[in-house]
């Protein structure tokens, strides 16, 4: 007899939840993983002034380095979902870790290879973002097969802190290192950092046979069972997997325009003020920001209110206030008043982590890793779109005020088409789950 497409599933990926006291050492773990990740992902924007004065590289060619990451990190989203839902999300991102830290360790080495430090620099960070690009989906994949549903909103924006909190370090300890010991020290020091978390993860939460077996099995191809295989036709016939998608679209390019452009908007505005001002505070706000719209989601859910409800609610925080903040700063002339709105705007944004992120795995929780993929393959398209169209903006009007427009514009459409179609409906095995 047949085991049911779901149990079947469980068995290949090994779905067992884990017990509360796993549940709190991999979030840990995986909170400083993501730290790590944003770490080495932020270390060359720290250092490009320096490394473009070092080689001499315009802003055109700096330009170049920077956006190269975000080609690689397109390319893997949707590997990365489908890796981590047939071998397991944990087994790809210590894979993955292993490779990012040692390429960003060795970026100082690889940039005096020869005279040709623009093509080097490129190809690292096209690497970096080919290596990086499975970290989340492989990390929903993991949380929506070994977390308990009540408690995933909380554990998905407690490891999404780790975003903020490597940005704000990077940003404090990176600029010291920048000064005393000049750009290669950050390199050195953030993918060093990351095999240390490789090495304790491989020793005391991974099993050495499990990781051996994983790579047997991507040594030797994926075999696709007919019980494995996504159900694509029937997940895009639904408006709910579409509204995700462009929601997940809506925030990342929001998010990338004002990461990308909010420390030159202070510099070029504010040209007195203290920079480890406006580039630490709005993540030091963002990361109990996160944690408690977490804590909020679920203690919502645990009383009794529809997740659909809640996953809304939670969106109108992410996408709808955080863009009135943003719309904000485009009309104000006080540098407190700008870093008060950048750091609501961006300290809200993470709402998004117990909204659309953890709506994914309510849709689609056997093949949640996948989906993702394709939702954040869309938001980073758009956000590189939309960080060159926020520049094109700024050149053409010469008014920092149409780029926030830009951003209050994307979040509006993303949250608009989330109230109107999205579900938290299971839409990957039976069309007639009733709808929480």
């Amino acid at each position: 007899m047949q085991p049911p497409p779901d149990k079947a599933h469980q068995d290949t990926a090994g779905d067992a939840q884990w017990s509360r006291p796993e549940c709190q050492a991999w979030t840990g773990t995986l909170l400083l993983g993501t730290c790590l990740l944003y770490c080495a992902r932020v270390s060359m924007p720290i250092c490009t002034v320096s490394m473009s004065q070092d080689f001499g590289w315009n802003k055109k060619e700096a330009g170049i380095v920077l956006s190269s990451f975000f080609w690689g990190y397109c390319l893997t989203q949707i590997l990365g979902g489908h890796l981590g839902d047939r071998i397991g999300g944990e087994k790809v991102i210590l894979l993955s870790a292993s490779a990012w830290g040692f390429l960003t360790a060795a970026t100082p080495l690889l940039a005096h290879l020869g005279s040709a430090h623009l093509a080097f620099m490129t190809f690292s960070r096209v690497l970096t973002g080919l290596l990086q690009g499975v970290y989340f989906p492989a990390l929903t994949s993991l949380l929506s097969q070994k977390v308990r549903e009540s408690e995933r909103a909380f554990t998905y924006s407690t490891v999404g802190a780790g975003s903020q909190f490597g940005t704000l370090v990077t940003g404090a300890v990176g600029s010291l290192l920048l000064d005393w010991c000049g750009w290669q020290s950050v390199f050195y020091l953030s993918g060093g950092l990351t095999l240390l978390w490789v090495c304790y993860v491989y020793r005391y939460l991974l099993s050495k046979q499990d990781l051996i077996l994983a790579l047997g099995v991507l040594a030797q191809g994926l075999p696709m069972a007919r019980h494995t295989r996504v159900p694509w036709k029937q997940l895009f016939r639904k408006p709910s997997v579409w509204a995700a998608v462009f929601s997940q679209l809506s925030a990342a390019c929001s998010f990338f325009i004002l990461l990308s452009w909010l420390p030159t908007f202070f510099k070029e505005t504010f040209p007195s003020s203290k920079g480890w001002v406006f580039n630490v505070v709005p993540w030091l706000v963002a990361i109990p920001a996160s944690l408690f719209s977490g804590f909020l989601s679920d203690h919502l859910i645990s009383q009794g209110y529809r997740t659909i409800t809640v996953r809304k609610f939670m969106q109108v925080m992410g996408l709808g206030l955080s863009s009135v903040f943003a719309l904000c700063l485009g009309h104000t002339s006080s540098f407190c008043k700008s870093v008060f709105f950048a750091s609501a705007s961006i300290g809200l944004q993470t709402f998004n982590h117990s909204g659309i992120s953890v709506n994914i795995q309510d849709l689609a929780p056997s093949c949640a890793g996948v989906l993702f993929g394709v939702a954040n393959t869309a938001g980073a398209l758009a956000g590189v779109v939309g960080v060159g169209l926020g520049g094109y903006l700024i050149e053409t009007t010469g008014s920092w005020t149409s780029v926030f427009n830009l951003v209050a514009a994307v979040s509006s459409l993303g949250l608009c088409t989330f109230l109107m179609f999205g579900k938290a409906q299971r839409v990957d095995l039976s069309p007639r789950q009733e709808d929480l």
